[in-house]
């Protein structure tokens, strides 16, 4: 972990309820837990969030390590929302809350009176972030929304994979992981405007196909002026060359990105294609667009020839953008990797050892955002906030464990 550092977390004083599950909503929270929020996550008693065993578990604890990253800095409690006076717990927490943060299907929140026009009319100030598949209006509002579904309607699919064959994924969750950023920064934003300029509490509605679709870039226009309905270009860009994966003479992969102008020229030097450099109609990329398969062929010639490392040496020094295709084994001891502080380690007192875990993104010069602990066991901080922070007494919260409540 991250030495402890003395300064002011940058979102310390912010705290966040967050109600839900799995990653879209929870992954907005672990960005306002790692620069100082305080999340206090409530989970189901005895199951708790599913992403707790999804994945690979380390068998000591029964415990996922994706949820030790996925839930790190965040404080656990247990209440189960279909008891009598759940809702009300939960109320009793937003008394001094900045922000509820849900991911449940729209409507849920409403079937336990904790729907934003019966929180806002009670906490003026509140923000209510609401992560979820379609959003809370519109016709598909109801409809069952995974980051799967969301990646396909929002777009993203469609231009994803080689043209002759059928649309692919990535390899994570990223409707999910999108979805999460624009909330965060949606609900950072709802907080400022409320802070910096008297404005009330809102709700900020984010949806994970809308997250995917908010990525597509200029594909809109296109449509609109052009008619134009982009298509899967395998690993080029289009409207952009030449970018593209060339196979080298050791038998693997290497990207290159020459598009600039100047970086174009620098490229085509590098790989003895003069004639090409000078070519006055590859002087830009709308020209050099219309001989993109010239170009591709020239330069996968080239790299055939050499190993992936003789390629990504010549480019560099060249100043060419040039990258190796990295597995997570090749992230974890990249001397670059290492020197940004973006392989950390954090330790498990269960199994005695550390793990590796991802430094945190963005690095703020002034207050990074620190990994003060890895993901809470189900319920660890019952004691300290129903007790501590609501108040309840010690039989209370006997009868409460009792009955199943938390």
């Amino acid at each position: 972990m991250q030495e402890e550092t003395k300064r002011a977390k940058p979102l310390a004083g912010i705290r966040v309820i967050e109600m839900g599950q799995l990653l879209a909503g929870p992954f907005c929270a672990r960005m306002l837990a790692e620069f100082g929020a305080e999340v206090i996550k409530i989970e189901p008693p005895k199951k708790g969030d599913p992403l707790r065993i999804w994945r690979a578990i380390m068998e000591e604890t029964n415990t996922s390590l994706w949820w030790y990253v996925q839930s790190r800095n965040k404080k656990s409690i247990t209440l189960d929302m279909n008891k009598p006076g759940a809702a009300e717990i939960v109320k009793r927490l937003l008394k001094d809350a900045d922000v509820l943060l849900e991911n449940f299907k729209p409507g849920t929140m409403e079937k336990w009176g904790l729907g934003w026009e019966q929180l806002h009319a009670e906490f003026p100030r509140l923000i209510m972030t609401r992560v979820s598949g379609w959003g809370q209006s519109g016709p598909y509002k109801n409809n069952p929304g995974y980051a799967a579904v969301g990646e396909a309607m929002g777009g993203l699919r469609h231009i994803t994979g080689f043209p002759d064959r059928p649309p692919v994924r990535t390899g994570i969750s990223l409707g999910d992981t999108l979805a999460g950023m624009f909330a965060a920064y949606g609900t950072l934003t709802a907080v400022y405007h409320r802070d910096m300029h008297n404005g009330p509490g809102q709700m900020v509605d984010m949806a994970i196909n809308e997250a995917v679709f908010g990525m597509l870039e200029s594909m809109l226009p296109e449509y609109s002026w052009f008619g134009m309905v982009r298509g899967r270009s395998g690993a080029s860009l289009p409207g952009i060359s030449p970018s593209n994966t060339y196979q080298c003479g050791d038998g693997s992969y290497i990207v290159i990105a020459g598009n600039g102008d100047s970086i174009f020229k620098r490229l085509m030097r590098a790989i003895n294609r003069d004639d090409l450099a000078e070519d006055a109609n590859l002087a830009n990329n709308n020209l050099r667009v219309k001989r993109n398969d010239e170009l591709d062929a020239a330069i996968g010639a080239w790299t055939l020839h050499h190993t992936a490392q003789e390629v990504k040496e010549v480019l560099e020094k060249a100043e060419v953008p040039v990258g190796l295709i990295y597995t997570i084994a090749d992230i974890a001891s990249d001397p670059h990797f290492l020197a940004r502080g973006l392989i950390q380690e954090a330790f498990v007192p269960e199994v005695n050892a550390a793990i590796k875990i991802p430094g945190i993104v963005p690095q703020l010069s002034d207050t990074p955002g620190t990994t003060e602990w890895l993901g809470p066991k189900l319920g660890e901080h019952n004691r300290e906030i129903y007790g501590g922070l609501l108040g309840f007494s010690e039989d209370e919260l006997v009868r409460m464990e009792a009955e199943g409540i938390i």
